[in-house]
């Protein structure tokens, strides 16, 4: 008879540690996630409160946790601190025993010197003198090298913009007091050398920073919508530059801009008369799903349904959007007094719509209403891929 002795996970806590730094939740040469098994863990048992730190409103931490980022008081720069690992402040802590003991000589002491001990300021980068940065607009490339942060600045009363430069093409919209028109620019900071990179200005426009609402960026593609002028600007981050790849909205592709303004030189974009390319496509898409129903089931209600409320789905503005991947966009469309915050009930009756787009091939392949059922298993799908992603990344 024989045994076979089962292997025991080793109990040095730094060990398991370093085993969870170096592999995460996976075994050593396995792809498969497996279940968190029960084991000892570090608590914090020792709390400081109230910290002095620099005058600044500090942000994030970049992806590879090696840096974290805040906007300075003015909002004009950016400083990039680098992290110095969790026992950098043991020697300011040792022989401490309970913190609500100390004087306040000495706990004075410790706040005012414990953030230098953790974050080094690496770099103070000038970004603006024209613009304040948007402190709550800020997105990391994957190997958190990049850095992209917005910034706007109001459009003074002496130079109000002219009537082409709000309407410039015919879905515009039109501003209203709670969605006033800015002048906006991204900045791409390089985290490593400590400069600005690259810029990309948009002038007289409405893009929403705050919370990352109007930009999304997918590995290296960043996607940006103007929401004034019903575009998405899609961007390419290489060697700290920012490439344009395409704009969709007027035109789906690079080349149908030169195609029209041969035929169309002198025409003004606003007095437009045909739905733009991106509207048409969401147009034909809802005929084509409603005539093949129409026709399946021998009841043309369907049909009649899409050409009674053919124009509230032709008055419909882009709204929101996301990367699903490189080639595919996800944009909530709703009606325009929502876009422009003129009717604060985004819950309304009226009717939002989401499209799933193709980038490359330039078509509408799915539909959504706001509260179709579709819609939310096609979350829970995409949420439930992204998760294998990350655990096999």
């Amino acid at each position: 008879m024989e045994f076979t002795q089962k292997r025991r996970h080793p109990e040095n806590i730094v060990v398991r540690l370093l085993n969870r730094e170096r592999y995460g939740s996976r075994k050593a040469g396995t792809q498969l996630h497996t279940v968190r098994q029960f084991y000892q863990n570090i608590f914090p048992n020792f709390t400081v409160i109230n910290v002095e730190k620099p005058p600044c409103f500090l942000r994030k931490f970049s992806p590879d946790g090696k840096c974290f980022i805040a906007f300075s008081a003015d909002q004009t720069s950016l400083e990039v601190y680098s992290y110095q690992g969790p026992a950098a402040a043991a020697d300011l802590l040792q022989n401490i025993g309970n913190y609500d003991t100390l004087s306040i000589s000495i706990q004075n002491d410790i706040k005012s010197r414990i953030f230098e001990r953790f974050f080094k300021l690496k770099h103070l980068i000038n970004i603006t003198t024209t613009e304040q940065l948007n402190r709550e607009c800020s997105l990391f490339s994957d190997d958190g090298r990049y850095v992209i942060v917005g910034s706007a600045s109001y459009i003074p009363e002496e130079m109000r913009p002219t009537f082409y430069e709000i309407y410039t093409n015919n879905e515009s919209v039109t501003p209203t007091i709670r969605s006033p028109l800015e002048d906006y620019t991204l900045h791409l900071v390089d985290l490593h050398l400590g400069k600005l990179c690259d810029i990309r200005n948009f002038k007289i426009d409405k893009i929403f920073l705050s919370h990352n609402q109007g930009l999304y960026l997918y590995k290296d593609t960043l996607a940006v919508l103007s929401v004034q002028h019903q575009m998405i600007h899609i961007f390419q981050i290489l060697d700290g530059m920012f490439v344009d790849v395409r704009k969709i909205g007027r035109f789906c592709y690079e080349d149908d801009l030169y195609l029209y303004n041969s035929v169309y030189p002198s025409e003004a974009a606003f007095k437009d008369v045909y739905i733009n390319s991106l509207k048409h496509r969401l147009l034909t898409f809802l005929y084509k799903r409603a005539s093949n129903i129409s026709e399946s089931t021998g009841d043309p209600t369907e049909l009649r349904k899409f050409y009674l409320h053919f124009d509230n789905f032709n008055s419909l503005k882009m709204w929101k959007m996301q990367l699903l991947d490189e080639n595919h966009l996800l944009i909530k469309y709703a009606s325009e007094e929502i876009v422009t915050l003129k009717q604060t009930d985004a819950n309304s009756s009226e009717p939002q719509f989401f499209i799933v787009y193709n980038i490359n091939s330039s078509k509408v392949i799915a539909v959504y209403e706001n509260s179709s059922k579709e819609l939310v298993n096609l979350y829970e799908n995409f949420c439930d891929s992204f998760r294998n992603a990350c655990l096999y990344s």
